[in-house]
């Protein structure tokens, strides 16, 4: 299948189109969404040139399982998975930051550690740790949401001052991420895998607080293997990981960390064809399920066709 990076369509009822580093996502009437997972790939906050082939369908489906299991935590967004790159759900009014809860030492916690840092977003990290080592308890570090460019780490104290969320929803809000944390833990532990950190988004609808977006996926969590784990720590071995990381550490590699006048290096078919292998096994070892490749001529008018039906049906 060739890679779905962009979407133009008019659906019946439609307000408008919004565009993120991912997903593509149609607002029908006053109440629903309709969100695309394409195939676009993101990292430093920038979106890559090229597509990874059914890394949308990884996504979309990852994120529906764990939003059905996660309904008896906190009531999220979803109606209908309708496609496997595409779930319709409710509108909400999404508060401006992510809450990021980590329960090891990695990725940008550890390089903000590796150049002598001790908090992060106002949170104490103890001295003497190395990368990818567990923290005590979980640490929940949020990021204000840019208009454009690099999201900010911002401190609990500092989202309620600038009046982003009140005190009473982020603590709830935080209580609900950790719950959310330790289920995805346990489900990642059942099939012989570590959820080293992730993001979730909320938003209001009615008064209440709601989970929306994606939940538990590669390019929202990381993942370690277990088996190996302490071994690899014991030895000062990097860990073997499935997430978006490993985008990231290449794009280093190459030279490029999301700075100005940096160039973003050439991905080969190889480079492409690797990142789909690697967000296959994520799936295949998360869900515990084989991971079926969608054939179709026509990708998106498949999915035309699937969301017009499915809207006309719903009468949206």
């Amino acid at each position: 299948m060739e890679a779905i990076i962009s979407t133009d369509f008019n659906f019946p009822n439609q307000k408008s189109k919004y565009t993120g580093k991912v997903r593509d996502v149609y607002s029908i009437g006053n109440d629903y969404l309709v969100m695309i997972a394409t195939d676009r790939i993101s990292a430093f906050d920038r979106i890559l040139p090229k597509g990874i082939p059914y890394k949308g369908q990884v996504l979309n489906q990852i994120a529906s399982k764990f939003l059905d299991a996660t309904t008896d935590i906190v009531p999220n967004w979803k109606i209908a998975a309708i496609d496997p790159m595409v779930t319709v759900g409710y509108k909400c009014e999404p508060y401006r930051f992510e809450m990021v809860i980590r329960g090891y030492l990695s990725g940008h916690a550890w390089r903000e550690y590796a150049e002598g840092k001790r908090t992060i977003c106002g949170v104490p990290m103890p001295d003497g740790m190395v990368e990818n080592q567990k923290f005590p308890e979980p640490i929940i570090t949020p990021t204000g949401k840019a208009m454009e460019g690099h999201d900010l780490d911002m401190s609990r104290e500092e989202l309620i001052s600038e009046g982003i969320v009140s005190a009473e929803d982020f603590d709830e809000i935080s209580r609900i991420a950790r719950a959310l944390f330790q289920r995805g833990s346990e489900m990642a532990a059942e099939k012989g895998l570590i959820l080293v950190d992730t993001k979730y988004e909320f938003g209001k609808r009615n008064g209440k607080i709601i989970l929306m977006d994606e939940i538990h996926t590669p390019d929202s969590s990381r993942y370690f293997y277990s088996e190996g784990y302490k071994e690899k720590m014991a030895r000062g071995e990097r860990q073997k990981q499935l997430s978006k990381e490993f985008v990231r550490e290449w794009l280093m590699a190459n030279g490029f960390q999301g700075q100005d006048r940096q160039t973003i290096p050439d991905m080969t078919p190889e480079v492409v064809s690797d990142i789909t292998n690697r967000y296959v096994e994520l799936y295949e070892h998360i869900t515990g399920e084989k991971f079926s490749f969608t054939s179709c001529n026509n990708v998106l008018a498949r999915i035309e066709n699937n969301i017009n039906s499915f809207l006309k049906e719903q009468n949206f």
